[in-house]
């Protein structure tokens, strides 16, 4: 039987919060979370299967909901980027640029291909969901 809500909010915001270091990383990561389950409901038809399906099973269908339900389970989580590592990939990419290799691989790649596979990478890097068999749970 389904358990009574204590709150207005399930899971409460406090058991968020000790999830992440702040409130605003629960809203960025909420919200990127929330859209790529939105979009994975949006292509069930087409088959695409590009998107992580969400990782809990959750009596809402709201995308933000299971989103949070997601990572008061530890199924959505985050990382930080290493500011070390940031600086280093910014000069090198500066490098790039300055010996007129940068614009060489952009133009191979085309700047659609480019743009899209940047994206991902971004919603890759900030987001890791796990492989867990929602069903299971």
């Amino acid at each position: 039987m389904a358990q009574g809500r204590h709150t207005l909010m399930d899971p409460p915001i406090e058991e968020l919060l000790d999830k992440v270091d702040s409130k605003f990383t629960l809203v960025a990561l909420g919200s990127a979370r929330a859209r790529q389950v939105n979009s994975y409901y949006n292509s069930l038809g087409e088959g695409l299967g590009k998107v992580v399906p969400p990782q809990v099973a959750s009596v809402s269908g709201k995308p933000v909901s299971i989103a949070f339900e997601e990572i008061a389970a530890g199924k959505a989580t985050y990382t930080r980027p290493d500011p070390e590592e940031e600086a280093a990939l910014a000069a090198a990419i500066a490098d790039a640029a300055e010996a007129g290799l940068l614009a060489e691989a952009e133009a191979e790649a085309g700047n659609e291909t480019a743009d899209d596979g940047a994206q991902t990478a971004e919603v890759i890097a900030v987001l890791d969901v796990g492989g867990d068999d929602p069903a299971a749970s």
